[in-house]
């Protein structure tokens, strides 16, 4: 069946969440929001491409830092209102130069940061 990217469950501000997961690992690498526009852009050229909240424009990651994420596969879950990509991922996902960006654990009684910068 064909895919329209139009059929996505979109919030009101016309985005939806996209988590990033190594594609051999599993381990999971970001969240960041993405639109109708950079999913098609993603789908496209495979450079996962998400919408930046802060700069209110097209983010194509590693476009500035070299980190970039090449997408291997795409799901959606039954809700259709979230994405998951499996990624290749090259260098740090995170804009701390961190591999993740959870990489804080969080207990009833504190945090504990449990991931160095890369870098």
């Amino acid at each position: 069946m064909p895919f329209d990217s139009k059929s996505l469950n979109y919030n009101d501000a016309g985005l939806i969440p996209a988590i990033a997961q190594d594609h051999v690992t599993g381990e999971v690498l970001m969240m960041a929001w993405m639109n109708l526009q950079s999913v098609e852009i993603t789908l496209q050229t495979g450079h996962v491409t998400y919408w930046s909240r802060s700069r209110a424009a097209l983010w194509a990651k590693g476009a500035t830092s070299g980190n970039v994420q090449m997408l291997k596969e795409l799901r959606v879950d039954c809700d259709r209102d979230c994405l998951l990509m499996q990624v290749e991922q090259t260098g740090p996902a995170c804009h701390t130069d961190r591999r993740s960006c959870f990489y804080t654990v969080i207990t009833p009684a504190e945090e504990t940061i449990v991931m160095n910068p890369v870098k």
